[in-house]
């Protein structure tokens, strides 16, 4: 395998949201580089005679109906304790839009 450009990796952490600087873009690049390595070899294994252990409980498709229960006073105030930021009684988020 080639060793990653540093383009490659500045691409990469762009996808992640990462951001780099100049040093770190130099180690990732080698780092990245040697995980794909690693990678590429075992995809060299032979696995023909390794049963699959995926599902290895026998349950499939588990799920609970959901359902609406009360919240008593004191299990809220429970909460709103340990709550960082709170305004008017109720908790305080961050904007997402």
């Amino acid at each position: 395998m080639k060793e990653l450009s540093k383009e490659e990796v500045g691409h990469i952490a762009h996808l992640a949201r990462i951001g780099l600087s100049e040093k770190d873009s130099g180690r990732y690049q080698k780092d990245l580089s040697a995980i794909l390595t690693y990678f590429e070899k075992l995809q060299e294994v032979n696995t023909e005679s390794v049963s699959l252990i995926g599902y290895s409980t026998g349950i499939e498709n588990v799920s609970r109906k959901d359902q609406a229960q009360d919240f008593n006073n004191e299990g809220k105030d429970f909460i709103m304790k340990n709550v960082p930021q709170k305004k008017d009684g109720q908790i305080k988020v961050k904007s997402i839009l």
